[in-house]
């Protein structure tokens, strides 16, 4: 299961998103309005696959982020200023075994025919893209366009082949691990297993290069992004991590990573989620109440369909009853102030994990993406900047990525 989180809006939110409105005043919101319009804006990471997997859920109708815990649908992205986003394809880890792969692939290919369920539910209104020129057909067209990526390795199994498969299948970025370690590397939250890629991830990497795939270094280990640096030959993303320097989480990336990344051409995607953002103080009854949760559910380890969803719902009744204090747009534009100024302006994006936990006061949802770019100009960001970080540096990983496969593919044994 995904960490999923939905917050109250108590009335001290309320009054700050308010007061940061006023802030911001007529002249940043009209600027915001105006580059979202000329820009194509893409966030790299949501997890709302997770409500096309629940029955009757309608992205094409407005919702509301609390009642419902969704973070994302067409109206709210057209409110937001969001052109396109990436819908992942998460799988948590279970047993590394045949039994335990196939399961994962099931589920991963589920997952795969939901959204393409919904794609051919609302062709007026979004459809697939698999590239930069696809997306900016999308918005020319009145569309929004939505990119695929795979969290969590574990559905290629021990079958380098399943790489291609999900590439045809649309996915353009794979996250090579999750919370747990897997067969191809040591995860940041794990024990050390592997010090690094496994023998068989190393090959995984190159595969990914020979394909066109994106290598996604969001929650390996600090050996494993370093593994994945040295061996890569086209650039990696981060689709949603922050800077480690301004939040100590092994989640988040370091400032020599961070340098790393950018000697590699690759970009991180600024994540969101607020215990990533900023240090979270001690909630007692909140951890102890989502310990015996997860011990519950057997740490969320191979549920029935039943039981996961009896899972979510619980999970998002105590994020109801214990909410989770937020970090704030100022707190994650520190962040992306931090990456500009240690690994250069070409390198940074935004990656939400909307619907996956992400959220903070004054970007509570899609719908509020604009408040980003208000805090970015307030801080003096010009319009060529955000439209870097807006999706410019990652499309430009996206464009290389291609290239160094077109140069590689004569050797692929695809």
């Amino acid at each position: 299961m995904k960490y999923r989180a939905a917050f109250l809006y108590s009335t001290l939110l309320v009054l700050n998103l308010a007061s940061f409105g006023q802030t911001a005043g007529t002249d940043y919101t009209k600027q915001a309005e105006k580059i979202h319009h000329k820009i194509l804006t893409i966030d790299s990471h949501t997890d709302t696959p997770m409500h096309l997997m629940d029955a009757g859920f309608d992205p094409s109708v407005r919702h509301d982020a609390v009642k419902d815990h969704s973070k994302i649908d067409f109206p709210r992205m057209k409110e937001g200023g969001m052109d396109a986003v990436f819908f992942a394809v998460f799988i948590s880890q279970g047993k590394r075994t045949p039994e335990g792969n196939y399961k994962a692939k099931e589920h991963a290919d589920a997952i795969f025919d939901s959204i393409y369920s919904m794609l051919g539910h609302f062709p007026g209104q979004v459809g697939l893209a698999t590239s930069c020129r696809d997306a900016w057909k999308l918005k020319r067209a009145g569309k929004l366009a939505i990119f695929i990526g795979m969290e969590n390795g574990y559905p290629i199994g021990n079958d380098l082949s399943q790489i291609q498969t999900y590439y045809t299948k649309g996915a353009r970025y794979i996250t090579l691990c999750h919370t747990r370690n897997n067969d191809i590397c040591d995860s940041s939250t794990d024990t050390t297993e592997f010090n690094g890629l496994s023998d068989f991830g190393k090959n995984v990497v190159k595969f990914m290069n020979k394909t066109g795939m994106m290598v996604d270094i969001s929650h390996v280990s600090d050996k494993s992004f370093y593994d994945v640096i040295h061996l890569s030959k086209a650039p990696v993303i981060a689709s949603h991590s922050c800077a480690r320097a301004l939040c100590d989480n092994p989640r988040n990336m370091s400032d020599d990573m961070l340098r790393s990344l950018a000697k590699n051409g690759g970009v991180i995607q600024m994540c969101i989620l607020s215990s990533y953002v900023k240090k979270q103080e001690k909630n007692l009854k909140r951890d102890s109440a989502f310990a015996a949760m997860r011990k519950k559910y057997s740490n969320y380890n191979d549920l029935s369909k039943a039981d996961q969803d009896k899972a979510d719902k619980e999970w998002d009744s105590l994020d109801d009853q214990f909410p989770e204090t937020l970090a704030t747009v100022s707190d994650v534009v520190d962040h992306i102030d931090h990456i500009v100024k240690v690994a250069g302006i070409d390198h940074v994006g935004i990656g939400t994990d909307f619907d996956g936990g992400g959220g903070v006061t004054g970007c509570f949802d899609v719908s509020q993406m604009k408040n980003i770019t208000i805090e970015l100009l307030k801080r003096g960001y010009s319009e060529k900047e955000i439209g870097k970080i807006w999706g410019g540096n990652l499309f430009r990983v996206m464009k290389k990525v291609q290239k160094v496969a077109r140069k590689l593919r004569p050797s692929c044994n695809c």
